[in-house]
């Protein structure tokens, strides 16, 4: 397999591309959970953007929720915003559909595109931050700026 990047190294090249002014940094310890990385980045809970990969029923097509760390995806909201149910997404085609493990997505880099929705109260801060690849790799981000990077619609109605 020589060649094959890693997938911090796709991250990385992903946030230049964008046009993100932020650099993937690795953690000594895991940044798994959003208190992990919380602790981990020396900020709030809800400054970790979750990167969620659901399923939709309709098309079984991929979506990514980009949600606060202390926030749980509402899923009912999810459908009214999405127009369709959302599914668990299987691991494997998560990892083989964007090059991510369950547990390491991040919200750019993937290999296929998908729908990207935002959880509004990521934006009230100004900074973020997100996972990079790897349990213990994470970057900083605008989240204005990651919201127009990934065309993420935010995950409200009204």
């Amino acid at each position: 397999m020589a060649g094959k990047k890693s997938s911090k190294v796709r991250v990385q090249e992903a946030i230049d591309a964008l046009g993100l002014e932020s650099e993937v940094v690795t953690m000594p310890d895991t940044t798994r959970t959003a208190e992990d990385a919380a602790a981990a980045c020396g900020c709030a809970v809800d400054q970790i953007v979750k990167s969620l990969i659901f399923e939709r029923h309709d098309n079984q097509h991929l979506v990514l929720l980009l949600i606060a760390g202390s926030n749980r995806a509402d899923m009912d909201l999810a459908a009214k915003v999405i127009g369709s149910t959302l599914d668990r997404a299987d691991p494997k085609k998560v990892r083989s559909e964007t090059g991510f493990a369950i547990g390491g997505v991040a919200p750019v880099g993937h290999l296929c595109p998908m729908e990207v929705y935002i959880d509004p109260h990521l934006l009230t801060f100004e900074t973020v931050w997100a996972a990079a690849g790897a349990p213990n790799a994470v970057f900083m981000v605008e989240p204005q700026a990651l919201m127009k990077a990934t065309d993420a619609k935010p995950l409200s109605v009204g």
